[in-house]
């Protein structure tokens, strides 16, 4: 029999974006400096029945990133795939679409699940969707079949298949 009360291993990339940005008061700006996911949003969560492996690939706003950056995130999936956990991805939101839909495209359907996701407003902020967003990339990952996914306002979009909206804040499906 199977037990269903056993713990699942799921594997955080990081990569930056708006998700991860922190508040720099030498300048008064946002930027992306060390990831601050485990501190910032994993220790507030509950999750008895998760085990959480977290793993820092790039720490950039994805609007610098360009293929270099976007194979090296290829190459994290794959190494991290051959574990057999699924993944989760944090992402800007502005070319999350673009690289999800280069992983696709280079890599082909992985052998676990792989969900990217991200943030309107960075975690820091009273009203950012970062716990909604990540808590349910979570659940997608350990419910959906092996393939690219984004996950993000309450919605599973099958990679390809998705981009940003910049009129309504979210992702749709294309």
């Amino acid at each position: 029999m199977t037990d269903l009360n056993s713990k699942t291993t799921i594997r955080i990339l990081t990569t930056g974006g708006t998700i991860e940005k922190s508040y720099c008061e030498s300048d008064g700006t946002l930027k992306n400096r060390a990831s601050i996911i485990r501190e910032g949003l994993i220790s507030s969560l509950r999750l008895p029945y998760t085990h959480l492996e977290l793993e820092s690939v790039l720490n950039k706003d994805s609007l610098e990133m360009d293929d270099s950056d976007r194979d090296q995130i290829c190459a994290a999936i794959a190494r991290t795939a051959e574990k057999g956990d699924p993944i989760v991805i944090l992402h800007g939101t502005d070319t999350m679409s673009v690289s999800a839909d280069y992983c696709h495209a280079k890599m082909g359907t992985p052998k676990v699940p792989v969900v990217f996701t991200g943030a309107m407003k960075p975690m820091g902020f009273i009203d950012s969707d970062a716990r909604q967003n990540f808590t349910e990339a979570l659940l997608a990952a350990r419910l959906m079949p092996p393939g690219f996914y984004i996950a993000f306002h309450n919605r599973v979009f099958p990679i390809p298949g998705a981009r940003k909206n910049l009129q309504t804040g979210t992702f749709e499906s294309i």
